[in-house]
């Protein structure tokens, strides 16, 4: 990273977040390869499912990190399905251990998709006990990345239960990984054409990767409050982007997270002469408009320390700093969510060494896990 050495890294305390976000597109490589291992498993598991019931309903859950994942997926799964038979939703296992009974019905056949990168965390495995307790015709698809994990070591001769270990390498990087791998498996577009919008994400997070000492020329701004802005699945990856950069700061630096039209309802109040506002920009021609109207507002307005826009097409907005993130070839929002949370795990990283934390342990106290 810039000019650091890994001895640099390792007396700062980020050499393992460092390795982490920059090996992604690799990750995702071996992620896709062990997709495509279990592509015919995973369609008769589908499939079979399809076939024994008229009305599914999918929860994709997890908590924190991991339930974001469901949250930057369902707008664009949402989208793709016919509801009236696969119906997807977004329920953080923290919201279903609090109140079982809102999520989990008994006569509504569920597919329960578990994210995880330990498999152990009590709101994970409580949820899968109470959907098991609950729920008649239940099935899963577990998603983790530890094979020694209590979730993964459950799924073992069940099979109604799915399960798709993650590339050993992944660790913190696990939200890419697992958002990959459950994209892949419910999208429902021919496979060459998922081989090349997968293709595509690795050229775009490798360009936002050679843009490092951008994103330092922005962490270097003086700024202490940072607003991450998304619509559609760029919603959740603006949540996720937001909680790096509280975890890796320690608190230090304040953060928000919001729809561009929602923020206007409020939440622009936290704009001061101190606040860096970030928008994913949606390629989306329709919700593109709502993106370029918010920011030519809070840019014109002229309080926030940097407006920065990550798009695939210049805008040429005054006072706006402007990534761009360029595609030769046909592509989704929800694909670009890959390079857009790289973007986001730079600005973490590097704020956190700015305000002096150590990012591979950024919680002083250690309460923090």
């Amino acid at each position: 990273m810039l000019d650091y050495t890994k001895e640099e890294l390792l007396e700062v305390g980020a050499e393992i977040t460092t390795r982490e976000i920059y090996q992604q597109p690799e990750v995702w490589k071996e992620t896709y390869r062990l997709y495509q291992e279990k592509a015919k498993e995973i369609q008769e598991f589908l499939e079979t499912i399809g076939n024994r019931h008229g009305y599914i309903k999918i929860i994709l859950t997890g908590a924190g990190t991991s339930a974001y994942v469901g949250d930057t997926l369902v707008p664009y799964l949402q989208e793709v399905h016919d509801e009236r038979h696969w119906n997807f939703q977004s329920i953080a296992t923290t919201d279903i251990v609090a109140h079982p009974q809102t999520y989990l019905k008994k006569e509504v056949p569920t597919v329960l998709v578990s994210f995880a990168r330990s498999g152990n965390s009590p709101e994970s495995v409580a949820t899968v006990e109470l959907a098991q307790q609950l729920v008649e015709d239940l099935y899963q698809i577990t998603i983790t990345c530890a094979a020694e994990g209590k979730l993964a070591q459950q799924a073992h001769g069940d099979e109604r239960n799915l399960l798709l270990l993650q590339p050993k390498e992944t660790n913190d990087a696990s939200f890419t990984s697992m958002l990959l791998t459950a994209l892949l498996v419910f999208d429902p577009s021919e496979e060459e054409i998922k081989k090349k919008r997968v293709e595509e994400l690795i050229h775009l997070s490798e360009q936002v990767l050679e843009k490092d000492r951008e994103v330092k020329e922005v962490v270097d701004l003086d700024f202490e409050r940072v607003i991450y802005l998304g619509a559609g699945p760029f919603f959740g990856l603006a949540h996720e982007a937001q909680l790096k950069i509280l975890e890796l700061t320690a608190g230090k630096i304040a953060t928000m997270y919001e729809s561009p039209v929602g923020f206007r309802h409020g939440p622009k109040s936290l704009i001061n002469d101190q606040t860096l506002v970030l928008v994913f920009g949606s390629i989306d021609p329709y919700t593109r408009q709502y993106d370029l109207d918010l920011v030519g507002e809070v840019a014109g307005d002229q309080i926030a320390r940097q407006v920065v826009l990550l798009t695939d097409q210049t805008a040429g907005i005054e006072h706006v700093r402007e990534v761009l993130v360029a595609s030769s070839a046909e592509s989704l929002d929800i694909y670009r969510a890959f390079p857009y949370i790289i973007y986001g795990q730079l600005i973490s990283l590097l704020t956190s060494l700015k305000v002096q934390n150590r990012p591979d342990t950024p919680s002083p106290t250690g309460t923090v896990n």
